[in-house]
């Protein structure tokens, strides 16, 4: 989108804004029209946050006072952004102006009216860390026997209570949808819940999601309260509806009742966050919540070049459950998007690396380029080939794939299976079995360090030397041990044994997103195919992890790194040059979303907005083979199957000369015959 600099008008305190001028007719007509209930459909990269700003600095020119109008957005920098902005158009501050997130202005009200809510003005709001603390003692109080079956860690927990809430579930669906292992402890969930809300009471706190809870209970059950707060406020604006919930649609609607002064911006085509319990029917039911509302289209888009928005509406035009639009673009036409078939994962990174600095080398800022995925593991060879080139890089949304905490859990098993003395390995693969700590972690160690080989760490009777606590800790870790030497001892085979034994239940007790967790372990499997050593293995992932520290204190004050990122993570965002990488149809779209009502839809919006991040060149990769011992031939994502010819410049690359998929054994090299 193009940027806009506003200069601060310092010699009056009444600006005059010449809408006409700053503003294009499709802009101008919501500035100047959008009385009433309205709908602002507004594409990507068309101006949405400039059309709000003049939108609220034309209230106030004709008349209306800033204590009567709310904005609402979903983060503290829009909100900033967006007030700082009215600011310089006003030539002065707007005292008394209601904007901020959900969150601040419910805790604003709430502050206000706390008493109507059965809460203390001096209410505490919790973190995450406080409430995931309190939910610890919950269970502790509840004396659920967490050691006959690991139980959800107070992550998950929370995680469990707080999309229930903001989905209006019960706790057993959500359950059963997301952790469905845990279901025979449903019973306990509940009792934990309930628990939670009333220490919550008892401590006059709430956490975050209480704040829009509680004021929409409110505001449902307090009839007058509800008017007279609704009387007060005159306009409302709210940035981003797609990505609302069904509480936060709620209060809008409930706020709104008195004057129906009601403006939603948004794209339905860019609502890709249902995990969060986002509703895509808040912005596509608005028309039939408000008969008669308005509805404006912002599709001038200033981000990016006609051949990539040809592109973007063409990729949207498929879904049906939408708000059809066109995006146009102001910019002269320059290059298709390129289409890159790869021979193998490996040569799409090694392309993309190249590209990187083939880009460069035509000028072009590292930090201006941009490599998007649908999945984090998608980034694995990828990240290996940038340090192998020396190409600094920022991953954002996350931890870089061989730093996160559940490639090495795995990676423990595989470092004490090569080495039993191995004694950080023996503290990190212990620490998580429930009642082993530190203590008893060095005992066992001491116990180990006279073993021989990995079979004998089965006849450790290390329950001798342990509490009662500790042995069943012993005797999970013992049951993924025997998975271990079940199997061969190529590190692929060790990983798949660690990945399907007793771990994945940790991974499910310990993290809400952990089938994600566990499909990054079956990617790493398929990366050490490639290795039939397992010392190697090991060996040159701890020289990856050394040489991305290196590079971290090498690179700390260079702005220079290109960015990777999953497309979540993107949204919001744009680059000159973006890479789309590993659209597959085993990868993109995701196949667990194939099964959830609406998921295929919403995958294709989620392609839509990575498209949509990119400015100038558009480089859409996949790779036609996966794995290394046991290749699986891929198709080209059917997102990509449904893309007419003649909007791509397919790219052919040359043979696969220099990719070795046997690094020890001298295996002969897979050619690609185009």
């Amino acid at each position: 989108m193009t940027k806009y600099v506003i200069k601060k008008n310092t010699a009056s305190r009444n600006a005059v804004i010449d809408y006409e001028k700053e503003l294009n007719p499709e802009q101008l007509a919501v500035v100047r029209g959008a009385d009433g209930p309205c709908l602002v459909l507004a594409g990507a990269g068309s101006g949405k946050t400039r059309t709000i700003v003049y939108r609220v600095a034309h209230l106030i020119e004709r008349g209306a006072s800033p204590d009567r109008i709310l904005l609402l957005t979903f983060t503290n920098k829009a909100a900033k952004e967006m007030l700082s902005r009215v600011e310089a158009l006003l030539g002065h501050y707007p005292k008394g102006l209601w904007g901020g997130t959900f969150h601040s202005v419910a805790n604003r009200i709430l502050r206000k009216y706390a008493a109507r809510a059965g809460f203390k003005s001096n209410f505490t709001i919790l973190d995450e860390e406080d409430a995931k603390g309190i939910i610890k003692i919950c269970v502790k109080d509840l004396n659920i026997d967490t050691k006959m079956r690991r139980f959800p860690s107070p992550a998950v927990l929370k995680n469990i209570i707080s999309y229930s809430g903001n989905s209006l579930e019960k706790i057993s669906h959500t359950v059963g949808t997301k952790h469905p292992n845990h279901l025979e402890l449903i019973n306990d969930i509940e009792a934990v819940a309930v628990l939670y809300q009333k220490k919550k009471s008892q401590a006059n706190a709430m956490d975050f999601d209480d704040l829009l809870l509680n004021l929409s209970k409110l505001l449902r059950e307090d009839s007058a309260f509800c008017e007279k707060l609704s009387q007060g406020f005159q306009y409302i604006l709210v940035d981003e509806y797609q990505d609302t919930n069904v509480i936060q649609a709620r209060i809008v609607t409930s706020l709104a009742k008195h004057h129906k002064n009601i403006l939603v911006v948004g794209d339905d085509a860019q609502s890709i966050y249902s995990f969060r319990a986002a509703n895509l029917r808040n912005i596509l039911d608005f028309p039939k919540i408000y008969p008669g509302a308005k509805t404006f289209r912002l599709e001038t888009n200033y981000r990016s070049t006609p051949e990539i928005l040809d592109l973007a509406n063409t990729i949207i035009e498929k879904n049906i459950d939408q708000f059809p639009k066109e995006l146009r673009s102001i910019k002269k036409q320059f290059v298709k998007p390129s289409l890159v078939p790869a021979a193998s994962g490996r040569q799409e990174a090694e392309y993309i690396a190249q590209m990187i600095l083939e880009l460069r080398d035509e000028g072009i800022n590292l930090n201006d380029i941009a490599v998007l995925f649908r999945a984090s593991h998608h980034s694995q060879e990828l990240e290996v080939e940038l340090v192998k080139r020396d190409i600094p890089y920022e991953y954002r949304g996350g931890v870089k794939f061989f730093e996160r905490a559940h490639i090495k859990d795995v990676l423990s098993y595989l470092r004490i299976y090569k080495n039993l003395l191995d004694e950080a390995a023996w503290q990190r693969a212990l620490s998580m079995q429930t009642g082993i700590g530190p203590v008893a972690a060095s005992k066992i160690y001491a116990a180990a360090r006279g073993l021989n080989e990995p079979a004998e760490v089965a006849a450790l009777k290390a329950g001798e030397i342990l509490e009662k606590r500790a042995q069943s800790g012993w005797r999970n870790f013992l049951s993924i041990w025997q998975d271990v030497i079940k199997s061969d001892d190529l590190p692929a085979s060790l990983i798949r044994a660690v990945n399907a034994s007793e771990y994945q239940k940790y991974l499910e007790s310990q993290y809400p997103n952990w089938r994600d967790r566990a499909e990054d372990l079956e990617q790493l499997a398929v990366f050490a195919e490639q290795y039939k050593d397992l010392s190697l293995f090991l060996n040159e992932i701890s020289l990856y992890d050394d040489f991305g520290v290196l590079r971290q204190e090498q690179t700390e004050y260079d702005d220079e790194n290109i960015i990777l990122s999953t497309i979540h993570q993107a949204k919001g965002l744009e680059w000159p040059v973006v890479f789309v990488m590993h659209l597959t149809d085993q990868g993109f779209p995701n196949k667990r979303a194939l099964i959830e009502r609406g998921g295929l839809e919403e995958e294709r919006r989620l392609f839509y907005v990575a498209a949509t991040r990119a400015a100038d060149q558009l480089y859409l990769t996949y790779p036609l083979t996966s794995g290394y011992d046991n290749l699986i031939f891929n198709q080209a994502s059917v997102f990509l199957q449904e893309i007419p010819e003649n909007l791509l410049e397919r790219v052919e690359l040359e043979n696969e000369q220099s990719i070795s998929h046997a690094v020890d054994d001298g295996e002969p090299t897979i050619v690609w015959d185009e």
